[in-house]
This record gives C-alpha cells, structure tokens and sequence, in this order.
C-alpha cells in the first residue's frame, strides 16, 4: 500500500522560502504524475505544480518563477521549493502522485506566511 507523507511546511515571512518534501512508501512507486495541490481558508483546492514521467513541469501562473517541483527517484520523493513566499501562499498544500488512474494523496502540510 503506498503512502504519501509531506513535510517542510512551517510558518515564514514574507519573501522567506520553504521545502516542501513528499516522500512515498512502498517498495516500487513510478507515477505518471506528481503534483502539489494547495487549499486557504474558504477557498478552493488548488493545483501548483505537476512533474510527469516525462519530466516535463507545470506551474498555477501565481507561482511561476518563484516556485519549483523536482523529484529524485532514488527516494521516491517530490519537492517542492517555494521562494519569494507571499502572504497569499498561506495554505495547507498536499501531494499527489497518479498512477494507472488513480490518485493517491499525502495527508497535508501547513505553510503560513506572515506579512
């Protein structure tokens, strides 16, 4: 059974930087896609980043340029490095990994950012 757990969230000031890791259990795990998610406060759930099997990379257009999704096969991890953190950041974000049409989800992570 795979299970995906986050870490790296915390609280930061503004124009402060986090990673976030998402580490998979299991003893082989290749999904077609990696991806963070991010909910606010009253809001809906928002896609940040993918990583395909491809390598290929796709960002929300609010965190171009400043974040970044990479991930090491070797550890089965995705990360996710935010910089430049805006106070519009503040979320709870997840990972999630698809495989053969299924999606598997990370049980979250807290990121604050203060003004």
């Amino acid at each position: 059974q795979v299970q995906l757990v986050e870490s790296g969230g915390g609280l930061v000031q503004a124009g402060g930087s986090l990673r976030l890791s998402c580490a998979a259990s299991g003893t082989f795990f290749s999904p077609n896609v990696w991806g963070w998610y991010r909910q606010a406060p009253g809001k809906q759930r928002e896609l940040v980043a993918t990583f395909a099997s491809s390598g290929s990379t796709n960002y929300v257009d609010s965190v171009k340029g400043r974040f970044t999704i990479s991930r090491d096969n070797v550890k089965n991890t995705v990360y996710l490095q935010m910089n430049s953190l805006k106070p519009e950041d503040t979320a709870v974000y997840y990972c999630t990994a698809s495989l053969l049409g299924y999606d598997y989800w990370g049980q979250g992570t807290q990121v604050t950012v203060s003004s």
